[in-house]
């Protein structure tokens, strides 16, 4: 039996086989006597996401029964028993930072997708949400949790960002000054594989992803093709918004293999969300040299160069605005911006992201 690891990344939960999943698996494998603790690893992740080798373990013990955010705070804020003498951890994620404080020794490392928009700057929205007699239960709980957020940060060696746009908001929410490591995109294995003639959204649907919009424009354009290749919330409600259209294919979520699949026989990739943070999506695209139909909003802009490596939209695009879009981009264009797609995506590979990651933990 192998001896647990002396260093961890430490996640709040492997929901779902998506991109902040994908980080912490990359960080757990690529940095030498890592291994990865979660509070929970669930269905979504598990019928296609892919551990291998790594040590990953389940922490949160008697909370295993509970929801999966309140079994999140609940295995973080007790704190695994692994991080106490751990030589460092990296944290991930909004729940598992809790945990900094049972850590006694090693460094201490933050790596921030987003600040809990819900405990800062979008609380009304998460407010009006909520039946209307549990609001002051809500709210004393939202500011315990804030409190304890950001008593974690302050204990942190380093804070890291995964884009300028998340630097911006977490200084202007927090105070806390951090540095960017963009994510990691396993660009070797997104590789063109010629032209099908679809247009292809991997965005998980929900509502601050647009998906919706997308297939609005598609259903204007029954001669173009759109493949949806993801799951979330509103899954069964995009596609009845869909109504069955010949050119409009659901495939649920997908394996790596799948997935490297089908970006890499796409046209174009069509990635639309409001405020991302960084948007792993378009990246993934560009390595396989296809173009983005993404959105001037949030960290998309920082990677998709504008009429070069696909189309940013205006911000909050209508459908009619993403179908001209996708009239654009006919074969010869996606065929001419392939190089620069494929240029532009080496900006962010795993082993830049990792050799920045070694450098802390050094």
């Amino acid at each position: 039996m192998k001896p647990r690891p002396s260093h961890w990344v430490l996640h709040d939960f492997l929901q779902v086989n998506g991109g902040a999943e994908h980080l912490v698996i990359a960080l757990a494998r690529g940095l030498r006597g890592f291994g990865l603790g979660v509070s929970g690893l669930y269905k979504g992740f598990s019928s296609t996401g892919e551990l291998g080798d790594l040590h990953c373990e389940v922490t949160g013990g008697m909370a295993l029964c509970l929801p999966r955010v309140a079994r999140a705070l609940y295995a973080f804020s007790t704190g695994p028993s692994f991080v106490a003498n751990a030589r460092c951890v990296i944290y991930s994620g909004i729940y598992a930072p809790l945990a900094v404080g049972h850590q006694r020794t090693g460094k201490k490392i933050y790596y921030c997708h987003t600040p809990p928009r819900f405990a800062f700057d979008r609380t009304d929205e998460y407010l009006n949400r909520v039946p209307t007699f549990l609001h002051g239960c809500f709210q004393a709980v939202v500011s315990l949790y804030r409190q304890k957020y950001l008593e974690a940060l302050h204990r942190m060696d380093d804070v890291v960002v995964n884009s300028e746009h998340v630097r911006a908001r977490l200084l202007t929410l927090t105070g806390i000054e951090s540095q960017i490591i963009y994510p990691p995109i396993a660009t070797e294995f997104f590789k063109h594989r010629g032209d099908a003639g679809y247009f292809l959204s991997v965005a998980r649907l929900e509502p601050a992803k647009r998906v919706d919009r997308i297939v609005r424009a598609f259903l204007e354009m029954p001669e173009q093709k759109l493949v949806i290749a993801s799951g979330g919330s509103q899954y069964e409600a995009i596609k009845a918004l869909a109504r069955g259209a010949p050119n409009i294919q659901f495939t649920g979520w997908v394996t790596d293999n799948e997935r490297y699949d089908l970006v890499g026989r796409a046209r174009a990739v069509i990635y639309v969300p409001a405020d991302e943070d960084f948007g792993m999506s378009a990246v993934e695209a560009m390595a396989a040299g296809k173009p983005v139909i993404g959105v001037a909003e949030g960290g998309v802009p920082e990677s998709v160069l504008h009429a070069q490596t696909g189309f940013l939209l205006a911000a909050d695009p209508s459908p009619r605005d993403i179908a001209e879009a996708v009239q654009a981009i006919s074969p010869q264009v996606a065929q001419r911006m392939q190089s620069c797609c494929e240029m532009r995506a080496t900006d962010f590979s795993t082993d830049r992201f990792l050799s920045s990651f070694r450098a802390l933990v050094d």
